[in-house]
């Protein structure tokens, strides 16, 4: 990172400049649809407590079965993360009670993870690039679900989740602003995304991270920090650090200290507040589960594993800049959604693919963004675009027709190649008949005529009166050689 990137980073406060460095803790519902320890199904829009099993409800006597498929999962993402897979891991008790936790404690993983140190590669706002490190991964159980609001006296308990299987994915303490933290987190859910070892769902909770703020004067030691909970959208993430960075900064410079604690994130007031003071390792009282074996992975599996991973974003980005000829900011955009990157490589196939990039970044994903919609939910097929393009490579119609079709298009009104026949809509490329209209326009208009050879940039007003007289359906570079002719340009 240059001097001048570090600066921009730094938050001034009343004394002087401040550092924010943070590291996140991402828990990643595992895409599976069985919990980690029992055959309870997994899924949204249950009822409460029907998809709960004996070893979920923590009934005496019931012991955990490890679901070997989660296993290959976090398997899967600890490659996916360039990180090194541990062919020896283990599972621990995390002692602690609470209504949601039937047993009284989690099954989770402390000493020995199943995966331990990789590096992730995030593209910053301004197109450059910066390393997190990845410091482990490992295998836990969810808690059940808390529900207040039914009641003014009682509180329910849903377990549902309760079993569900999670991966802890936590970073180094690399990073230094909330675009920063947003950025990985994005690049995160993409990589889970395309690896389909969890759907990044947000909204649902399947994908949230917990943010551990500190700041520090530049070039000083880590000061103390303090940690966000279940944080489930970006731009809440960048909100939390952001208040919690100039919380922290003002007791500092007002002569208080930190006090290392766990917060929560008040969206509604866009405010952290303290949740219970922060919990050490030895809190929760660690100890090997002594229902289930440490859990020895033979290499061949991993390097089948290995084999079989998809094209991940940082190679589908690099392949689309080399053989599409693509930016990297367009490479960037187009890769970000796995159905947005194969949707654009269908409608690309023998079309220029700077054009099709255009459409699906700009035009496709602008109307989805204002119907609310993801990409996967696009309606609109991939050929759709192809043809588009082609009628605008033909020359059948121009750019700016093309949009117009684009509209009657969207609104389901047929195929473009079927609107630009109904409506009427082709490319006027007959020269005569283009002649014909700027001969008019220049009659009717001797004195801006006579006025071009003096100020050719006139020359615009001209062109737009002409596509004016034939409702924009005139071959643009046609309508310009005409007029430089007929005015001597």
């Amino acid at each position: 990172m240059t001097d001048v990137a570090a600066k921009s980073k730094l938050i001034q406060g009343r004394t002087g400049p401040w550092e924010i460095v943070m590291g996140l803790e991402i828990h990643a519902q595992v895409a599976s649809r069985s919990k980690l320890f029992s055959g309870a199904a997994v899924g949204f829009g249950a009822g409460p407590n029907e998809q709960v099993s004996l070893v979920d409800a923590g009934f005496p006597g019931m012991l955990p079965t490890l679901n070997r498929f989660c296993v290959e999962q976090a398997v899967r993402t600890g490659l996916g993360l360039r990180a090194k897979i541990n062919t020896f891991s283990q599972f621990d008790r995390k002692n602690y009670f609470y209504p949601d936790l039937p047993t009284g404690y989690q099954i989770s993983q402390l000493y020995f993870p199943i995966v331990g140190e990789g590096v992730v590669e995030v593209e910053a706002e301004d197109g450059s690039f910066f390393n997190v490190g990845i410091e482990r991964l490992h295998l836990e159980q969810d808690a059940g679900k808390l529900i207040h609001d039914l009641s003014p006296t009682e509180s329910y308990v849903d377990l549902n989740r309760a079993g569900t299987a999670l991966m802890e994915i936590v970073s180094k303490p690399d990073l230094r602003s909330p675009e920063e933290a947003v950025a990985y987190v994005k690049k995160i859910r993409t990589i889970l995304i395309y690896l389909g070892t969890c759907d990044g769902d947000m909204e649902k909770g399947n994908l949230r991270a917990d943010v551990n703020v500190s700041v520090r004067r530049p070039g000083e030691p880590f000061g103390t920090r303090c940690e966000i909970k279940n944080v489930n959208s970006f731009r809440f993430i960048a909100q939390a650090i952001n208040y919690e960075a100039r919380r922290q900064i003002e007791i500092l410079e007002d002569g208080g200290s930190i006090v290392q604690e766990t917060r929560l994130f008040d969206p509604t007031k866009g405010e952290t507040r303290s949740m219970r003071s922060k919990e050490e390792a030895h809190d929760y009282r660690y100890f090997p589960d002594p229902d289930l074996l440490p859990l020895e992975i033979e290499q061949a599996w991993i390097d089948g594993i290995r084999a079989s991973l998809p094209e991940l974003p940082d190679d589908k980005r690099r392949r689309f800049m080399s053989e599409y000829g693509l930016s990297q900011y367009d490479a960037g955009v187009l890769i970000s959604e796995q159905a947005k990157a194969d949707y654009f490589e269908q409608a690309a196939k023998g079309r220029d693919p700077k054009l099709v990039a255009n459409w699906v970044t700009n035009e496709l994903s602008a109307r989805l963004a204002v119907d609310g919609r993801d990409f996967e939910q696009n309606a609109l097929p991939a050929a759709h675009v192809a043809e588009l393009v082609e009628l605008i490579e033909t020359n059948v119609i121009s750019s700016k027709i093309a949009k117009e079709v684009f509209d009657h298009v969207w609104n389901g009104e047929g195929s473009p190649a079927q609107v630009v026949e109904a409506r009427g809509l082709k490319q006027v490329t007959d020269t005569g008949a283009i002649e014909k209209a700027v001969d008019e326009i220049i009659a009717a208009n001797p004195d801006k005529a006579a006025a071009v050879a003096e100020k050719p940039q006139a020359l615009g007003w001209f062109v737009g009166q002409v596509m004016k007289a034939t409702g924009g359906k005139a071959n643009p570079a046609a309508v310009n050689d005409i007029l430089k002719a007929k005015l001597g340009l």
